[in-house]
């Protein structure tokens, strides 16, 4: 890109030059997926450890009455 001003010209190719945040946003980008994922898995063992107390529950409740 041109802007027929050479020390504009040069400060804008050293900007799109550089790379230094890349791999900063590419990390949290990875970060923000595996918690997605955590709190997604946590959701499903979540429910899953409470059906099984509902029937232990259920089966106390039965034997006892």
């Amino acid at each position: 890109m041109r802007t027929g001003h050479p020390m504009l010209d040069l400060l804008l190719d050293r900007l799109l030059a550089r790379e230094d945040g890349q791999d900063l946003v590419e990390y949290a980008l990875v970060l923000a997926l595996i918690g997605l994922g955590g709190f997604a898995g946590i959701e499903s063992l979540a429910e899953g450890i409470l059906h099984e107390f509902q029937g232990i529950i259920s089966l106390l409740t039965s034997n006892t009455a």
